[in-house]
């Protein structure tokens, strides 16, 4: 299963706000609007988006190729596709890196550079999740009931997952009993999208709404919780979607491990700590209505921060291409971005 497909022309999207009912691909061929779709989560997860940045920026480049202001047009594309999604750094390491090469390049040889590179991040993160997935099933050594939050899996990547890598890899060697799937309100990933991609490899699952999650680890039946990130502050900190941090309350509370997938790309040193992560603040109305159906009364305000910050004493261990970390992060995490591996 992929979301994202290219070429040195044009991206193609597998429009996500349309499934599972619908597969529809949309075609792109320029910054702003890839810009546009990462903004109204036709593509979402943040390895996704930074493939899918990278992309843009190399697309950009070959349609301004020749034209005298095509490095004063392509920095303000960057501009536009880093707003796109803040919170999510993986966007912003992409096209830093696209940064970077834009710099060090001609003018004629950019397109092909930079495509290049966007090529590189998008099958690089296919090999990093695939190794998060073989760490974190060593985590485990018998079957294993997981709930999960969010999408994390190939729909939120260029391919495997993170987190859902991680449960792909368990089923794979026989060592998964169970998935609980969080709905994940109010934009419905785990329903539509988790669900989704479980529902294709036949990975036993049942969805649960969010507020499900304390009984059913009060019940005993949930061994782990594993969750993915778009941001992971040096000190452990970690930005996921909305409704993440009170997973990790109740998690700690029931003594169930609760562990974080996430590549080294979304591993922020220059961050210090949660509360310096821009929390990206979204339409209200996709909390008063689904699929355009309002369900509050007319006129009802309401917030939607799109993601919480779970602090880092409440991780059992961060799970990344390079081995497991668990606290204290500030050391384990530096050692990580060095280098070091951690099994």
């Amino acid at each position: 299963m992929d979301a994202i497909r290219w070429s040195p022309e044009e991206l193609k999207l597998l429009d996500q706000t349309k499934l599972p009912h619908q597969q529809v691909w949309e075609t792109y061929a320029e910054a702003t609007s890839i810009a546009d779709a990462i903004r109204a989560m036709k593509v979402r997860g943040a390895p996704a988006i930074g493939a899918a940045g990278a992309f843009a920026v190399a697309i950009e480049a070959r349609r301004l190729a020749g034209q005298p202001d095509m490095r004063e047009r392509l920095e303000r594309a960057i501009t536009v596709l880093h707003d796109a999604r803040p919170t999510a750094v993986n966007l912003a390491w992409a096209l830093n890196l696209m940064r970077q090469l834009i710099d060090e390049t001609s003018d004629e040889a950019l397109p092909v550079i930079l495509y290049n590179k966007a090529l590189q991040i998008a099958e690089e993160d296919v090999k990093t999740n695939h190794a998060i997935g073989d760490y974190g099933a060593q985590l485990f050594n018998r079957p294993t009931r997981i709930l999960t939050h969010c999408n994390t899996g190939a729909l939120a990547t260029v391919g495997y997952g993170t987190a859902l890598g991680i449960i792909r890899s368990l089923h794979h060697q026989g060592k998964l009993q169970h998935v609980y799937v969080d709905e994940t309100r109010p934009y419905l990933q785990g329903a539509r999208l988790t669900a989704y991609e479980l529902a294709d490899e036949g990975i036993p699952f049942d969805i649960i709404t969010d507020s499900m999650a304390g009984h059913f680890m009060q019940q005993g039946v949930v061994d782990a919780v594993i969750v993915g990130a778009d941001r992971v502050a040096r000190n452990g900190d970690t930005a996921n979607k909305i409704g993440t941090y009170t997973l990790a309350v109740l998690a700690h509370h029931h003594e169930v491990p609760f562990y974080v997938a996430a590549p080294m790309s979304t591993i922020d040193l220059d961050t210090e700590k949660g509360e310096d992560i821009p929390i990206e603040q979204r339409n209200m109305e996709e909390v008063t209505h689904i699929f355009g159906q309002a369900i509050a009364p007319e006129g009802a305000t309401a917030l939607h921060p799109a993601f919480d910050v779970t602090p880092g004493g409440l991780i059992t261990g961060i799970v990344t291409e390079r081995g497991v970390v668990s606290a204290p992060y500030e050391s384990t995490l530096r050692s990580l971005k060095n280098g070091e591996a951690n099994e």
